[in-house]
């Protein structure tokens, strides 16, 4: 399953670190960062809830980035 989801990030360098920070969280098979759009795409694992993994992807990001956000 692939999902879209509105982010909110200052630099394109923060926006690389949520990017690193979404694709090892258990869950996400892939996630792509597009600083100019403020998206984050993400791509699933089979089986698992995407509310439940975003919000270890949030959580995983703001140790990155703590001002950061993701809008899901």
């Amino acid at each position: 399953m692939k999902k879209s989801y509105k982010i909110d990030v200052d630099c394109a360098n923060c926006a690389n670190k949520m990017e690193v920070a979404a694709n090892s969280t258990e869950g996400v098979k892939s996630a792509v960062v597009n600083f100019m759009m403020l998206k984050m795409n993400v791509e699933f694992e089979d089986g698992v809830q995407p509310k439940e993994v975003m919000a270890r992807v949030l959580e995983n990001c703001k140790k990155v980035e703590d001002d950061c956000e993701i809008f899901f």
